[in-house]
């Protein structure tokens, strides 16, 4: 199921926003009453100013991934572990400040270092809150919430709380090995060759394998530097499909959707947080745009679901479900995403409460 999932949500994706074009065409032609001009001009611009507005951050942040991937060693992070748990949930929640790497270059990061002896508890930590507690997500998070500077602030301090809270719990009941048995010999081992380290690179990015060979040793700063772009593009492409589709379902929640129906939905605290958290795990948008998507819904929901979006959607979404699930145990994978949820809803609903 996963594997089918895997192959065909690209496909999907792009014939969901060809068929919307499609429509939106097709009424323009027909001029049909439900949709009108002043509707359509609405759509479009929403939909265009989304994707303007977030595509120079999730431009930087690929670039900043590919950098980390190519230059900096995950020897390094392995080195710098501690081994007391609370520092230790503590460095995972921090450490996406100096290596804010998205999540698709993130989980085969983790691995690798889960298999050379770094503790899983502090892997898990990372890619809960690296998406999140990263400079780069700040910068576009502060961008998108000018006016109202505090769900800037917190979504960093909840993005950390609930990856470090994650990470306690995992640290104290989870025993057993959390990665799956099944490992690629090409992953699992390094080779050494004539005093050079040779590392297989496996990136998943919503459903595409890319495979990246670094030769850390004799590689050139030319060669490091094509690599470099190479990641870049990669990562660009594969999460510019996702902001495509987040902007285009935007734009329709907010142009075709009963502005009573939104109404309701946001007087109800409970159910705005659902919903707002369900909204923000389909549409695995990357975390330095989701918060364009956010920003947009700010006249409509309060700071308890904006925060909710923008908090549950980086740790957890359908496309990084995926990823984990073809790196840890099913078991592992679920208690993840039970903790991470109840937790992002329980402390985003006291963030709320507290706005009055």
């Amino acid at each position: 199921m996963r594997l089918w999932l895997l192959r065909w949500s690209p496909p999907v994706l792009t014939a969901g926003c060809a068929a919307m074009l499609a429509l939106i065409y097709i009424n323009r032609q027909t001029a049909l009453p439900s949709i009108g001009q002043a509707e359509l001009n609405a759509f479009t611009m929403l939909f265009l100013g989304v994707i303007f507005e977030a595509l120079p951050f999730m431009l930087l942040g690929v670039i900043v991934s590919a950098v980390l991937q190519v230059f900096v060693s995950e020897n390094l992070i392995r080195k710098l572990a501690p081994r007391n748990p609370i520092l230790g949930a503590a460095f995972g929640g921090l450490l996406g400040l100096l290596f804010p790497l998205c999540e698709c270059g993130m989980i085969p990061v983790v691995r690798r270092l889960i298999r050379k002896g770094m503790p899983a508890y502090i892997g898990i930590t990372y890619i809960l809150a690296g998406p999140i507690v990263n400079p780069v997500v700040f910068a576009s998070t502060y961008t998108a919430f000018r006016g109202q500077l505090h769900l800037v602030y917190e979504r960093m301090i909840l993005g950390f709380a609930v990856a470090f809270a994650v990470g306690l719990i995992l640290h104290r009941y989870m025993r057993a090995n959390p990665l799956k048995e099944t490992v690629h010999t090409a992953e699992a081992h390094t080779h050494h060759h004539a005093g050079h380290e040779h590392h297989h690179h496996d990136h998943h990015h919503g459903g595409h394998a890319h495979h990246h060979d670094h030769h850390h040793g004799k590689q050139t700063f030319g060669s490091r530097l094509v690599s470099t772009l190479g990641h870049a593009s990669d990562e660009f492409f594969d999460m510019g499909k996702y902001l495509i589709f987040g902007s285009l379902l935007t734009a329709m929640i907010q142009t075709g959707v009963d502005r009573s129906s939104l109404s309701a939905i946001a007087d109800s605290s409970w159910l705005a947080h659902l919903f707002m958290m369900g909204f923000a795990y389909l549409l695995s948008l990357c975390s330095t745009s989701d918060a364009f998507i956010a920003a947009s819904f700010s006249n409509m929901f309060s700071v308890g679901p904006l925060l909710a979006f923008l908090v549950f959607g980086p740790m957890i979404d359908l496309k990084n479900t995926l990823m984990l699930l073809s790196v840890f145990k099913l078991r592992i994978v679920l208690a993840i995403i039970a903790l991470t949820a109840v937790l992002v809803y329980v402390s985003t609903w006291v963030a709320g409460a507290l706005h009055g």
